[in-house]
């Protein structure tokens, strides 16, 4: 089945009879009156869409070669403009952009308010800012402060008792060292007598007694490195050996 030509869709249309086909009207006469007509026909529905249900209605419409034709109950910048703030408050409309930025901005916030009062309370601990606080806060204020200091004071005392158990020991050593050198020394003393008290001189040949450099050396072989390093900065001289004690 074809589909009628423009006399015949003309002469339907008249008589109210049939359809026609939608698509492009290739004759320019033609296409030029049916838009005119349409045309008008176009703003007159708007028109009285706008009379009969109170609606805000803007119209545009361009012709084929360029012209404007439009119409608009309020104005048609108006209209836009609200067509613009209601599709950016659609939920649907937000991008994914849009969402980051605003998370980032609202976790910047909060780290910027959790700054302040870190703030606020290092102030307060150095006893500014104390005037305004109530009485709930400067108790727990300060029982917090009192069990920072006790962990503090246990920390110091661990290091001073760690600090004389080693000087404790080290005073020992010392001690160890002292009375090897004084056996030596006197171990040398009895030599050098042994020798003084023999008659011959082929005697004191045969028996060489153990000079003070000799001991020197015995008790460098006996000493630790430690011991031998130890400068009198460490280890003032003094003959007074009462062990440290902790105040």
């Amino acid at each position: 089945m074809g589909f009628p030509n423009n006399q015949d869709s003309e002469s339907m249309r008249r008589n109210g009879r049939g359809k026609i086909e939608i698509k492009r009207i290739e004759n320019t006469t033609n296409r030029q009156v049916t838009f005119c007509k349409r045309r008008n026909g176009l703003l007159k529905k708007a028109y009285e869409l706008s009379v009969l249900c109170d609606a805000e209605v803007a119209l545009i419409v361009f012709s084929s070669r360029g012209r404007l034709y439009e119409y608009a109950n309020n104005s048609v910048r108006a209209t836009i403009d609200r067509y613009k703030k209601a599709s950016a408050d659609s939920s649907t409309s937000v991008s994914t952009s849009e969402a980051n930025t605003q998370f980032y901005q609202q976790e910047a916030n909060k780290l910027r308010r959790q700054i302040r009062e870190i703030q606020t309370t290092n102030r307060q601990i150095l006893g500014e800012g104390v005037g305004s606080m109530a009485l709930k806060d400067l108790k727990s204020m300060e029982g917090k402060i009192e069990k920072a200091i006790s962990r503090i004071r246990c920390k110091k005392n661990e290091l001073l008792f760690a600090e004389i158990e080693l000087m404790q020991k080290r005073e020992v050593e010392l001690h160890n060292a002292n009375m090897f050198l004084r056996a030596k020394i006197a171990e040398s003393e009895r030599a050098q007598q042994q020798m003084n008290l023999m008659p011959s001189a082929g005697s004191s040949e045969q028996y060489q007694p153990m000079t003070t450099s000799q001991s020197y050396n015995d008790v460098r072989n006996f000493l630790p490195m430690t011991l031998m390093e130890t400068n009198e900065h460490d280890y003032p001289r003094s003959h007074d050996h009462t062990p440290l004690q902790l105040v």
